[in-house]
């Protein structure tokens, strides 16, 4: 989707809704789901949603990006869950760092972002060094975007088709960089969805099943909630 496309969605959003909604949208405290097809065409941020509500935030936080979509037909416990999200399905982490995200976050500004990112790059040929420096580059325009901003960087699933040496050798690199990287105003955690997680919960080789987004949920949402308690409580 080109970027033209992305604004006006994001602009036709904010006109149809009413002065209430908008006011109460925009003191909630807002997080971005970010991605490529594991974000965009999966349940875990679903199932994600459901922890925040049963944590009793629902009215308190939404999750925000370009794209308003449930393209699984995901149907979580909770009914009226936040379909936002900035999951695009294909993309690469490096094209996302040099040519999107500037503008995804001045047009849908966030408080927490958490992604996972790197798959597509790595069945592309991508170096490892070139998907580590594309993180860099995301996390400096997220903090430009917002100083205070709370990061959490998934480690990326793995593949049931194909080689698992690049998803391996990217997430070997994630720890060490997320640390060099960590700030006391800025954050940044590491939500471990690679560990555990079975290539029989892939529904196509690449992208979840139920069974995976639910595992998914288990690694992101603890870490999300922490996030949302801290920026609640002000800190």
């Amino acid at each position: 989707m080109q970027l033209s496309n992305l604004l006006t969605i994001a602009l036709a959003g904010l006109a149809a809704a009413s002065p209430v909604e908008l006011a109460e949208r925009q003191q909630k405290l807002r997080i971005m789901p970010l991605g490529d097809s594991i974000t965009e065409i999966a349940c875990w941020r679903a199932f994600v949603w459901d922890q925040i509500a049963a944590a009793g935030f629902a009215n308190q936080v939404q999750y925000v990006g370009s794209q308003n979509s449930n393209p699984q037909g995901c149907r979580p416990s909770t009914t009226n869950w936040d379909q936002r999200h900035e999951g695009h399905s294909g993309w690469l982490a490096i094209d996302i760092a040099n040519n999107y995200l500037a503008n995804w976050l001045r047009s849908t500004p966030a408080d927490i972002v958490q992604f996972m990112l790197g798959t597509n790059d790595v069945f592309r040929g991508r170096s490892t060094n070139d998907i580590i420096a594309a993180y860099t580059k995301m996390v400096q325009i997220m903090r430009a975007a917002n100083p205070k901003m709370k990061i959490i960087v998934d480690l990326v699933i793995p593949l049931g088709v194909g080689s698992n040496s690049g998803i391996q050798a990217l997430n070997a690199r994630i720890p060490a960089w997320a640390a060099g990287l960590n700030t006391t105003e800025s954050p940044i955690v590491i939500a471990d969805c690679n560990t555990g997680y079975k290539t029989s919960d892939l529904r196509d080789g690449v992208h979840p099943s139920i069974s995976g987004d639910q595992f998914l949920a288990t690694k992101i949402g603890p870490p999300l909630l922490n996030y949302i308690r801290e920026s609640l409580a002000g800190n």
